[in-house]
């Protein structure tokens, strides 16, 4: 009764070759919670009733007392108690043939009665809640001195994993005011390019008119054939669609976003206040032939949508002449056949304000709970100016996303770094 269902598990499955032979077999057993405790008291009562009375025939009524309280303190409370504390399941494993064969003597008495009480009490299968698992990977860092193998790494990477189910995608995002972004009717002339190449980002946003009118993207290795003495406007060159997901979005839910290959930058929304016309969020509904991608919605330039056949991803075209014109619908409903997996968002979110961008890297970043610093960078904090120098003569624990949040600054992310040279991102 000492192993709980949940140790008896885990050794079943990540124990020593013994432990989990022992473990299989008490397991079966041990799931008869009720049964069992009402077996093994019937029992226990029956023996000590049974002592004393088996005694007295043979002893003075005294000496008999005497020696049934030791025998069974002896024998049935402090041995077993000191003998299974260390070798519970060795013991355990060896005697469940006898525990069966008692069951089954008490069966007419211990069954009903265990099946009552896993009515009234129900089955005591408890499993670690979060904050217990958290606690439990830190009694067993190296840190904590009390022998465990976990190094700090490894503890603050579990922690991370466990922590980023409560975080959201407004958490770890870099604000729209900190990003850098290029306007749609720019060109990429020599102070275009040379911004681009200081900042060092692999991906850019691309807007119209206002910064926090998020269009689409940019691909900073598609500018290689791109000459700065031509001048090439942004609008010439391929935009590709940028996702737009809701500030309250869990960053687990936009990982599994990012792994699906359609961008590693998202664009975050604070979604608006519901009507009766909204659509429930997270149901989304296929692109029709009256129904326009979410992100085509928020433009305010014409886009004609195609299928980049090298990546399958979505390529905006933006025609720089008109900078108020709807989408052509028929180029649109062509392009629906090849780009399917597209789902239509609800509309809050749709018409929400962008507030910042996210990247693949800033959800490493919640991940592993530290920054993540490459040679270009300058900053690693661009919100307090805090250097790449400075940043490494302090701890890593300064550095968590956890502990800058608890000042009130958010998270830098990728585009909260400062740059001087190009990077390739992932």
């Amino acid at each position: 009764m000492s192993l709980g269902l949940v140790e008896l598990e885990i050794l079943q499955r990540s124990g020593s070759t013994i432990e989990k032979k022992q473990a299989a077999i008490i397991l079966p057993v041990v799931q008869k919670q009720h049964q069992l405790l009402v077996t093994l008291l019937l029992c226990n009562a029956a023996a000590m009733e049974a002592l004393p009375i088996y005694l007295d025939k043979i002893f003075h009524p005294a000496v008999a007392v005497v020696l049934s309280v030791t025998f069974v303190l002896l024998f049935g409370e402090i041995i077993p108690q000191a003998i299974c504390s260390r070798y519970g399941l060795a013991v355990g494993a060896n005697f469940a043939w006898l525990v069966r064969v008692l069951m089954i003597i008490c069966y007419p008495i211990a069954y009903p009665i265990g099946k009552v009480l896993d009515a009234v009490l129900g089955h005591n299968d408890a499993l670690f809640r979060r904050a217990q698992l958290k606690a439990l990977v830190s009694i067993h860092s190296q840190e904590a001195g009390k022998g465990g193998e976990l190094t700090h790494d490894e503890t603050t990477i579990i922690s991370g994993a466990l922590d980023l189910t409560e975080k959201t995608a407004e958490e770890a995002m870099t604000p729209i005011e900190s990003t850098f972004s290029l306007d749609v009717n720019s060109k990429l002339d020599w102070e275009a390019i040379g911004k681009i190449l200081a900042r060092g980002h692999s991906r850019v946003p691309v807007y119209a008119g206002n910064p926090k009118n998020i269009i689409g993207l940019l691909l900073v290795k598609s500018l290689l054939t791109v000459r700065a003495e031509t001048e090439t406007p942004v609008s010439s060159v391929s935009i590709r669609r940028i996702p737009r997901v809701p500030a309250d979005m869990p960053l687990y839910d936009i990982l599994n976003e990012f792994q699906k290959g359609s961008s590693h930058m998202a664009a975050v929304v604070r979604v608006k206040a519901k009507d009766s016309n909204s659509l429930p969020p997270g149901e989304g509904e296929k692109v029709g032939e009256n129904k326009v991608n979410s992100v085509d919605s928020q433009l305010t330039s014409p886009l004609l949508h195609k299928v980049d056949e090298k990546s399958d991803s979505i390529v905006i075209n933006v025609d720089k002449a008109s900078s108020q014109t709807t989408i052509d619908k028929h180029t649109l409903k062509q392009n629906v056949a090849m780009t399917n997996s597209l789902t239509h968002l609800p509309e809050d979110i749709e018409e929400g304000e962008v507030i910042g961008i996210i990247t693949l890297e800033d959800v490493f970043e919640e991940l592993l709970q530290e920054e993540i610093v490459d040679e270009t960078d300058v900053y690693v904090d661009v919100h307090k100016r805090i250097r790449v120098a400075a940043a490494a003569a302090a701890s890593s624990v300064a550095r968590a996303p956890s502990n800058r949040r608890l000042t009130g600054q958010k998270p830098s992310g990728r585009f909260g770094k400062e740059r001087t040279n190009p990077k390739e991102a992932t």
